[in-house]
């Protein structure tokens, strides 16, 4: 990811006024889709909050955690400033659209792995995620992706990237490793896109 000299002069900028003790990096995450475009949580947090699987991009004296779930999505985008001097991503890449899903047949769902999926979204996945309202249904499995519906409270939640990435995939896999991929079908038109924006004074 690129971040252009106007977004790390906002940044720093922003950064000074913390006045906090540890360094702080700015953090782009992707939360989820609207449309054809995803969606995005900007915000400041201290560097070391970030592991070995998040990526580090320096522009000068201010860093950008891109966590590990995001990469592949901001590969090649830009952080740049807008006319109207809030912070922008230009992303070349889109999120998957209904129209590039593979077709499901009655095997997406009766298969041995698929049988096996839904049981760890059943038994697992979805008495987790109930306490926020949500959960989440398998859609189908071909050739060796499993396809995932998320409803309930976490249709447009802006942690749901998170969810899938770091909660439901790595159950599934854990327990069905001949998966894969795990891919969040679900429309998260709801959500917001909650771009940080510097305080005004």
């Amino acid at each position: 990811m690129a971040v252009s000299q106007r977004a790390a002069e906002v940044v720093a900028a922003a950064i000074a006024e913390e006045q906090a003790e540890a360094p702080i990096a700015l953090w782009i995450e992707v939360t989820g889709s609207t449309g054809d475009q995803w969606t995005y949580d900007v915000y400041l947090q201290e560097l070391a909050m970030a592991s070995g699987a998040d990526a580090i991009v320096e522009v000068g004296d201010l860093v950008v955690v891109i966590p590990a779930a995001s990469i592949e999505a901001l590969r090649d985008a830009t952080l740049d400033v807008g006319d109207d001097g809030d912070l922008v991503i230009e992303n070349p890449n889109a999120p998957t659209r209904q129209s590039d899903l593979p077709e499901f047949g009655p095997e997406a769902l009766t298969s041995d792995l698929a049988r096996r999926v839904d049981s760890i979204l059943q038994e697992q996945v979805n008495p987790a995620i109930a306490a926020h309202g949500g959960y989440a249904e398998l859609v189908g499995v071909v050739d060796e992706v499993a396809y995932v519906l998320m409803g309930g409270g976490c249709q447009g939640c802006g942690l749901a990237s998170a969810t899938l990435t770091q909660g439901i995939a790595v159950a599934i896999r854990d327990a069905v490793p001949e998966i894969r991929d795990v891919v969040d079908v679900t429309n998260h038109a709801a959500g917001n896109n909650p771009y940080y924006q510097p305080e005004k004074k």
